[in-house]
């Protein structure tokens, strides 16, 4: 099944590539997955261009999650993966890469000295970094992060990447009216498009707009035919 759905996913990635911020935005707009992201964590996150999931022949033991990223001033690394398998034991384990931290730039080292910065939503302490995620094997049976990402985000990220287009748009709109809302709410911003001809600017953003907006519509007609 999951090798009869790999074009779709690489089609997807292919489209998702052209839209810019895409998986940054996303993560911030996941419930669980914001939960675990300090400030630094989302600056270096806008340098994340594509996010595979790969689950092996036996899907019941294990899946791989690859990040792929720009050059960044935050690491060497291109790739960023972990690994959930089981052991010769047969019990969950995990395995990931080594980051490969610029000087001074250690995100997992820096969550810390930011613990109190008053503009997260956390109560009592900035959290730790979402890199450590990458560092922490210690029970990989109950990886939150790791199932998040491959059961729910990973299924369909564009219901997360389009929350705040929604909300501004509708405020209430309901799920099963997605598809026709978003499309109203394009449509009307290309009329807005329409009034405002004379400024070079506003064309610019209207045609980078369009762009994007051509993409969404492409992700979403390949979802429907998947």
């Amino acid at each position: 099944y999951n090798k009869l759905r790999q074009p779709f996913f690489q089609k997807r990635s292919e489209l998702i590539a052209k839209i810019p911020n895409f998986w940054v935005t996303t993560f911030v707009n996941h419930p669980q997955v914001s939960a675990l992201l300090g400030e630094e964590d989302e600056e270096a996150l806008h340098y994340l261009t594509r996010v595979e999931v790969t689950e092996f022949e036996d899907i019941k033991s294990g899946y791989r999650i690859d990040f792929y990223f720009d050059e960044n001033p935050y690491f060497e690394n291109k790739v960023l993966s972990k690994e959930f398998h089981l052991n010769e034991s047969g019990d969950p384990s995990s395995k990931s890469t080594e980051i490969k931290w610029k000087s001074g730039k250690d995100l997992t080292k820096r969550s810390s000295q930011t613990q109190n910065k008053a503009s997260r939503k956390r109560q009592h302490e900035e959290p730790e970094s979402f890199f450590t995620w990458f560092t922490d094997h210690s029970d990989a049976g109950a990886d939150e992060l790791g199932e998040v990402i491959k059961d729910d985000i990973w299924p369909n990220p564009l219901q997360y990447y389009l929350v705040p287009d929604m909300d501004d748009e509708e405020g209430e709109g309901e799920e099963d009216d997605d598809d026709d809302e978003e499309e109203e709410g394009l449509e009307d911003i290309d009329e807005e498009g329409d009034e405002d001809e004379g400024e070079e600017d506003e064309d610019d953003d209207e045609g980078e707009e369009g762009e994007v907006r051509t993409h969404f519509f492409q992700i979403k007609e390949l979802n429907r035919s998947n």
